[in-house]
């Protein structure tokens, strides 16, 4: 299975954690979203984000790596192509992590700290655009 991916990512204190070429960054306690896609095995793909035993990779893998930070749950879109990646991670309102999952892109970051109630009005506005997500059963 293809497409996009979304990963709910809970920063329980502020922490600082080196991201690969990125170098340090300073993470502030609070809600993130990841905005991933996989051209094939997208499952494999998200229960490899979700596992503790992994080399070191993706941007997101680096970040995953603290025991202060936890996926609350991860969302998926088996109907949308690789080019929604980039419109998705421009469509959430947030604080971008400059450069974070974007070094194959022109994007400013696919990762994005959001408010808490984020989540209820981002499966709302999504609906709205005819974009449903479903949720990876036993991700957490």
């Amino acid at each position: 299975m293809k497409g996009i991916y979304l990963l709910v990512v809970e920063v329980e204190k502020d922490i600082e954690c080196r991201v690969g070429r990125l170098g340090v960054i300073k993470f502030n306690r609070g809600l993130y979203i990841y905005v991933g896609s996989a051209q094939n095995s997208m499952e494999k793909r998200i229960k490899r984000h979700l596992s503790k035993n992994k080399k070191l990779y993706w941007h997101i893998d680096y970040l995953l790596e603290s025991p202060f930070v936890r996926v609350r749950e991860a969302l998926y879109n088996d109907h949308l192509c690789k080019e929604w990646e980039c419109k998705i991670a421009s469509l959430i309102d947030g604080e971008k992590v400059p450069r974070f999952g974007s070094s194959d892109c022109k994007c400013d970051s696919h990762l994005i700290k959001v408010e808490e109630n984020f989540l209820d009005n981002m499966k709302k506005y999504f609906r709205r655009l005819n974009i449903e997500w479903s949720v990876k059963n036993g991700c957490i």
